[in-house]
């Protein structure tokens, strides 16, 4: 590897720089890929976190519509005058526990909807950032290339520099909790 970078090197006597513009180039474009590769995972994870967080808000609801239907039935038993009162007392009471453990079960997965919703939000916020990092080292590649076109350094040293930033801007998707 370093005779080739050697060779290379002599090759391109009268441009020095076209080598490290190259590896400057290179390394902006693994740097695009990675931060491409973590905007993608945090999409994926983000519809799935909104999947599950939709699944439990239609569980949370068929409880809800069951919960309305055994009160309905608690009610009735309350308010008619039965043949059998102690029988019609049982079944009302079997309604109110089953009541109980409706307004339990849909507390609870409220709760779990609500983690989901908030877990999502953070996915949400990390793709944003590796996002914005993916566009700037896109842009920090474009003119750092414009450097071997138009053999002016002044391009070469803002591609670093605009590379600097995307980076920072991709690495600060790692930070959002």
């Amino acid at each position: 590897m370093h005779e080739v970078l050697e060779e290379h090197a002599h090759h391109h006597d009268d441009e020095p720089w076209t080598l490290p513009v190259a590896i400057t180039i290179s390394i902006l474009a693994v740097l695009v890929a990675m931060a491409t590769l973590m905007g993608h995972r945090s999409s994926i994870e983000v519809v799935l976190l909104q999947t599950q967080a939709s699944d439990q808000w239609a569980f949370y609801q068929a409880k809800n519509i069951r919960l309305h239907e055994m009160q309905s039935v608690a009610d009735m038993l309350g308010v008619l005058t039965p043949v059998e009162k102690e029988r019609a007392e049982v079944l009302r009471e079997k309604y109110q526990k089953e009541i109980e453990r409706y307004e339990k079960d849909k507390d609870q997965i409220s709760e779990k909807a609500k983690e989901f919703e908030n877990e999502r939000g953070v996915h949400s916020r990390r793709e944003d950032r590796f996002d914005a990092g993916e566009v700037v080292l896109e842009i920090a590649l474009i003119i750092c290339s414009l450097t071997l076109l138009t053999k002016r350094k002044a391009f070469w040293y803002s591609g670093i520099a605009i590379g600097v930033v995307g980076f920072v801007a991709g690495l600060s998707g790692f930070l959002v909790h």
